[in-house]
């Protein structure tokens, strides 16, 4: 099971005295985070998230903080690291990294609207324009390179049996000339706050940030945005690939690729999910929580190729 760090009211108050907040007037945990453990700050004026990384080393938090102030930098909007008085963005809180960020006023919706995912494909192209940093990785922790890591605890389950099928198919794609990029790699609906008047969308939590090909990010977010009832909505992906092509216009080699990186971005989260609640930290009401990104993967698999071309109108 993961752990989580609980922190005390006392214990936040030391951990942010460095940022000279005069008053925190509201604690309260967040509930999701499968990685840190989130906090939401407020004071009289600002809102702050702190985040305490159960499983990044001091540098890796700090590559992430550099990320985030390289997207401000760019005019990208996203969470904002803040500093300390002398200037440090990252803090030790007994041998745990510790962060603390800007917060966005919105909401999460699940079940997104179709003009909410064109700003969302715009947002993802914008991003995708944007110069890459030399700190990101060049591979992604559970992609087709690391697939092989289901052996370490099911060998010949069902499961790796079907992980290596989906690597077999999407195989030929990985040798078409495809662009890389800065890409989020984890765009589901909960990375993503929606203004209360759904004018705007703001892109959070770059923790699995990479420099890969920019057409699996957009697989992941037809994965993590696009289905209803575990099934993919053509309308909701028609939304989203009409506002990426706002700002990018997919490569004939990217448009081809389209639907096996989908299939792919559908497997790599499969492969997390069944990993980690099966072997990293087991738990029982999680074991199958892998199915249903299985069951997206296939879905995109058997979907014409039409369904995954841009449609104009």
């Amino acid at each position: 099971m993961i752990q989580y760090t609980l922190l005390s009211d006392q214990d936040i108050q030391e951990i942010v005295s460095p940022f000279g907040f005069k008053k925190i007037t509201h604690i309260n945990k967040l509930i999701g985070g499968s990685e840190n453990t989130n906090y939401l700050l407020k004071t009289e004026s600002h809102s702050y998230v702190l985040n305490l990384f159960e499983h990044k080393s001091l540098d890796q938090a700090n590559d992430l903080a550099q990320l985030l102030l390289h997207l401000q930098k760019n005019d990208f909007k996203t969470s904002r690291p803040i500093l300390t008085h002398d200037q440090k963005l990252i803090l030790n809180w007994q041998h745990k990294p510790v962060m603390v960020k800007s917060f966005f006023e919105g909401k999460i919706m699940d079940d997104l609207p179709q003009h909410v995912l064109h700003l969302i494909g715009k947002k993802l192209g914008q991003l995708h324009q944007l110069p890459p940093v030399d700190y990101l990785p060049k591979i992604l922790p559970y992609g087709y390179e690391n697939f092989h890591l289901v052996n370490e605890y099911a060998k010949t389950s069902a499961f790796s049996k079907w992980l290596f099928d989906i690597q077999s198919y999407i195989q030929p794609y990985l040798a078409l000339n495809l662009p890389n990029a800065l890409i989020h790699s984890d765009v589901f609906s909960d990375n993503v706050v929606v203004s209360h008047d759904e004018t705007s969308i703001t892109i959070l939590d770059f923790e699995e940030a990479a420099y890969y090909y920019r057409v699996f990010d957009l697989g992941m977010a037809i994965i993590g945005l696009c289905a209803v009832h575990e099934r993919l909505n053509a309308e909701k992906v028609s939304h989203l690939l009409m506002g990426y092509a706002q700002v990018i216009s997919l490569t004939a080699n990217e448009q081809a690729a389209l639907q096996a990186f989908t299939v792919y971005a559908g497997a790599s989260m499969s492969l997390w999910r069944h990993r980690n609640f099966n072997h990293v930290h087991p738990e029982m009401g999680l074991k199958n929580h892998y199915k249903a990104l299985q069951t997206l993967a296939n879905d995109a698999r058997n979907q014409s190729a039409d369904f995954f071309k841009l449609k104009l109108s």
